[in-house]
């Protein structure tokens, strides 16, 4: 039972055919979006195949369970595989009435599981939040920024234009759509309506949040993306040791012991000689 759990969960199609559950999964929510075409015996039948999907990882989750034997426990010390377990026993809580809208989140969820399928997006997602503290730095360097420009942009502009400068909040919205280069030159132009020179205060901004400060979140995160790499492409050159030693340990016991039979077998077919 074991050594088959191993063998399936080990093989390429095994970890396709999840996929192929996820993307059809993917297929029967979006296709739910379109109310449309949805009929109540279409519906039914959609709510047969989330059940018969949800068995399926079910299965999956235990194969994988099995497979970590004689220790079951080590599948849980995978991040991943906690959520995807996590999806699971949520989804098989009975959720209705006022809370149906969680069953559908809930399901929308299991697309998330395409991640853990793919070892390319598992490595960015553990690239982003390998950049989470040194994102946190640049964020405060950013809050300091956007608190000075807001600052000196509402003294500036709030009588003039209030629309975008009537408080500290506004001017922080402002400052925000700038720094995404969104129709941002709108509201330099309005502010040029009292002096051309206000225009410095723009494109100094735009210089120093964009092409700055922005390009500092794009080089942290390429920055730890290539040590992601790393580390992945080191974790499976290196095997793991532990579970090497204890597997050949098991297997030198299972030939002494059937070593051991053999030999009986021989001494009770040739005792020796009085």
């Amino acid at each position: 039972m074991i050594a088959l759990a191993k063998h399936i969960a080990s093989r390429r199609w095994f970890e396709q055919s999840v996929i192929g559950l996820i993307v059809f999964t993917a297929a029967l929510i979006g296709f739910e979006a379109f109310p449309q075409w949805m009929t109540p015996d279409l519906q039914q039948a959609f709510e047969v195949a989330h059940k018969v999907v949800l068995g399926a990882f079910i299965v999956e989750a235990l194969i994988k369970i099995v497979a970590h034997a004689p220790k079951p426990w080590n599948y849980f010390r995978n991040g991943w595989n906690l959520f995807d377990f996590s999806l699971i026993v949520l989804s098989l809580l009975p959720i209705a009435g006022e809370f149906a809208l969680l069953g559908r989140v809930l399901r929308l969820l299991r697309v998330l599981r395409l991640i853990n399928a793919w070892p390319e997006l598992r490595i960015i997602v553990e690239t982003l939040v390998r950049s989470i503290p040194s994102m946190l730095h640049i964020t405060a360097l950013m809050g300091i920024l956007f608190f000075i420009y807001a600052v000196l942009g509402f003294h500036l502009f709030h009588e003039h234009d209030p629309t975008h400068w009537r408080d500290l909040g506004y001017a922080v919205l402002t400052l925000f759509r700038i720094v995404t280069l969104e129709d941002w030159t709108d509201v330099m132009y309005k502010a040029m309506e009292m002096s051309p020179f206000y225009a410095l205060y723009f494109v100094s901004f735009v210089i120093i949040g964009t092409f700055v400060v922005v390009n500092l979140f794009i080089a942290v995160v390429i920055n730890n993306l290539d040590e992601a790499k790393y580390a992945h492409l080191k974790k499976l050159k290196e095997p793991d040791l532990h579970d090497q030693l204890l597997e050949t340990m098991v297997s030198t016991k299972q030939s002494l012991q059937l070593l051991e039979k053999k030999l009986n077998v021989l001494r009770e077919q040739n005792p020796p000689s009085p």
